[in-house]
């Protein structure tokens, strides 16, 4: 059984760069295209194998070019791919548009094939979810499964992590089946009502998400202000590290995830795991695109 198992989308990115956000109504002419792999989910299995984990990967991909791609990148990585082939629907895509001076990004997901995860898929890996480690998701497959998922590997005793991304509404009490919860500014916003625009606002923000039933701590990622960690009686502010020029920051949220849980795997201790997953972070922007961009351990050891 893998030590760490996640559940998630797998799409093709379809990455455009262009020298300005465009907006409604207009037309650029953009600098750039790249298409690759990406999902959340998939991302975060491709950064915590290439980092030194032992990942296995839950998802839905169609039986067509971009599955394959899927495939590909999973052999590459190192991920065992726990996928289900669906002959009824097309693997899901997104189209990301990425501008160039900053990296900034703005990006649509269509989950297609992985839309269609459910608590069966779950289900029948539920004896590989209560035998790993670290069991982590997001929110870009169906609710339903994603609870499942978590409550599986809670009763368990599996450590379990939810980034809650893109955010959504929660069921009533899903946050008491996570240990930790990994939202960004505008994901903790979302669930706590708080705004966070820096690490005050965030503590207060992570308080808030172990009121509501976070069993182990919070974990807030910042961008360029790092991450703010909170378990009930100490505040971690994990500062940012400067691996390199930024050149493209999608992604960068998997890699910490990735990151994390792979440190959480191996039995570190919470501070350790924020620095570890910070520096895959601070690497993986200095690289275009998602999966691609995700580092070695060899390239996370020499930045610590």
């Amino acid at each position: 059984m893998p030590d760490i198992i996640i559940l998630g989308v797998f799409v093709a990115d379809a990455a455009y760069r262009t020298e300005k956000m465009p907006v409604t109504g207009q037309t650029l002419l953009g600098t750039g295209f790249q298409l690759g792999p990406g999902g959340k989910g998939s991302n975060q299995a491709v950064a915590a194998a290439k980092a030194g984990g032992d990942v296995g990967f839950l998802s839905r991909i169609g039986a067509d070019t971009f599955g394959q791609m899927g495939r590909d990148v999973w052999a590459e990585a190192g991920v065992r791919p726990l996928v289900i082939e669906d002959p009824e629907r097309p693997t899901g895509s997104a189209g990301i548009f990425i501008e160039e001076a900053t990296g900034k990004n703005a990006i649509v997901i269509v989950p297609g094939a992985a839309g269609a995860i459910g608590v069966a898929d779950v289900e029948a890996q539920a004896r590989a979810i209560a035998g790993a480690k670290v069991a982590m998701t997001q929110l870009e497959q169906p609710m339903d499964a994603a609870e499942r998922f978590l409550q599986i590997a809670a009763e368990a005793g599996v450590t379990t992590i939810l980034n809650p991304a893109p955010a959504a509404d929660l069921p009533e009490g899903m946050l008491a089946l996570c240990d930790y919860v990994t939202p960004n500014e505008t994901e903790a916003e979302e669930l706590t009502g708080c705004r966070v625009t820096g690490p005050e606002d965030a503590l207060a923000a992570a308080k808030a998400l172990l009121a509501q039933g976070v069993r182990r701590g919070a974990l807030i990622t910042l961008g360029e202000n790092g991450a703010l960690f909170w378990d009930g009686k100490d505040a971690v502010h994990a500062k940012p590290m400067n691996a390199g020029p930024v050149v493209d920051t999608t992604g960068a949220g998997d890699a910490f995830n990735g990151g994390f849980a792979t440190a959480m795997a191996e039995g570190q201790i919470v501070e350790a795991a924020l620095c570890f997953a910070t520096a895959v972070a601070a690497l993986s922007v200095t690289k275009h695109g998602t999966a691609a961009s995700m580092p070695s351990r060899p390239e996370i050891e020499a930045l610590l």
